[in-house]
């Protein structure tokens, strides 16, 4: 680990109030701590620029700071700063990177290389079977997978890199787990791995902070995958700001008739490059270990128009200055945490009706053929209930079933 700045628990808590207080984003803290000579002397500084402003900060307390911290404790977790030995170096080097990172787990794992894998939530099986193999691959050439333990291809990462390493990213509190179903798994994750989070304990995810996690996530690793995508999804969100970061984008191609892929296809289009295997990643990235000076910070490889919509502002950033005033369309900054010491209660996932299996089994399908047994391992339902439904969906003419057995979705 290389060796960093040192924080006292005074200066800690400085910190924290700073990036919790309303309207101050990463940028913000950065500014308002290069202007005064640190957070302390900038949250001195704050309610005079508030009123030379015109407009109104609420500064996050030393109480609230102090609890937080507690609470972050009692989970087993710390705070680690930007610029310390744990925080890590691939993620420092990102614009608007976190001033203060929530970490539950081994602060080692996420200073090990990593890959980014990413993709639908709504997944196929075979997408769903690609993902475990791929992480598998990767995880076994020395590199930790990170991704935002979403449903799908996330989940499938996850699982598939336990043993290896692997790091969730949190879009809200780390007690506040989403979705409720993957609680078993975040626990499993914080055991050998990592969870991390730049949000206040207690905090609920919205839709905004999905793209914040999500730049968290690219800027994590040296390289994203992505596995499954619509046209319009997190997944591509994650590719633009990994192009951004100057890391590199590999997307998985699939049918042209499977809207989960055409994401990753377009992606491929302009420039990502293609993976079917793991080995295509650790190719890919291998030389890099061996040029560390060279691993942050080179310009994107997706081609301009890759990136054309402008990605919409991820806070109310404001740096003290009377010239940078909210805008009212960006999105609305971080408020102070309201801290709630114990989790909300963890709905169990759903089951899927018998009446909807047929429904459940054909969405897990795509015009590419996938084995009986990985369905099976998807639908989470015996194998004597999905060759039943699965009967019936051939009799209607709605799966085909292809030579040595693999199964695929008719359009």
């Amino acid at each position: 680990m290389v060796a960093g700045i040192a924080l006292s628990d005074s200066q800690r808590l400085d910190w924290l109030r700073l990036i919790r207080s309303e309207g101050i984003g990463p940028r913000g803290f950065r500014s308002l701590t290069n202007r005064f000579g640190g957070a302390g002397a900038a949250l001195e500084a704050l309610p005079d620029l508030a009123r030379q402003a015109g407009r109104s900060v609420r500064i996050c307390s030393l109480a609230e700071a102090e609890r937080e911290t507690e609470g972050l404790a009692r989970l087993g977790g710390r705070f680690i700063a930007l610029g310390e030995a744990d925080y890590p170096r691939p993620l420092q080097a990102i614009d608007a990177a976190p001033p203060v990172l929530a970490l539950l787990g081994d602060a080692a794992v996420i200073g090990r290389p990593a890959v980014a894998m990413v993709g639908s939530r709504n997944a196929s099986a075979a997408g769903l079977a690609l993902t475990r193999r791929l992480a598998r691959e990767i995880g076994e050439a020395g590199f930790i997978v990170v991704s935002g333990l979403a449903r799908g291809i996330d989940t499938a990462a996850h699982e598939a890199s336990l043993a290896s390493g692997t790091v969730a990213v949190l879009a809200g509190g780390l007690d506040r787990i989403y979705p409720a179903q993957n609680s078993g798994l975040a626990e499993r994750i914080a055991r050998s791995g990592a969870l991390v989070s730049e949000m206040p304990l207690g905090w609920e995810p919205r839709a905004r902070d999905f793209p914040r996690r999500n730049r968290i996530v690219s800027g994590l690793a040296l390289g994203t995958v992505v596995v499954e995508a619509a046209r319009r999804s997190g997944s591509l969100i994650t590719a633009r700001f990994a192009n951004e970061q100057g890391r590199q984008v590999f997307a998985v191609p699939g049918s042209p008739l499977d809207p989960r892929a055409e994401g990753g296809n377009h992606l491929i289009r302009d420039g990502a490059t293609l993976c079917t295997a793991g080995a295509d990643v650790v190719e890919a990235l291998q030389p890099m270990l061996e040029r560390p000076s060279d691993l942050f910070g080179a310009p994107g490889l997706l081609r301009e128009h890759a990136a054309a919509d402008a990605l919409p502002p991820l806070w109310d950033d404001w740096d003290g200055s009377s010239a940078s005033e909210p805008s009212s369309s960006g999105a609305a900054g971080l408020m102070p945490v309201r801290f709630a010491p114990s989790p909300l209660p963890l709905d169990p996932p759903r089951p899927v009706e018998d009446g909807n299996l047929g429904r459940h089994l054909l969405d897990l399908l795509s015009p590419t053929p996938v084995a009986l047994d990985d369905l099976v391992r998807a639908s989470g339902r015996s194998a004597r209930e999905v060759g039943r439904a699965l009967v019936e969906l051939e009799l209607a003419g709605a799966v085909l079933r292809h030579p040595g057995g693999g199964l695929s979705r008719v359009h």
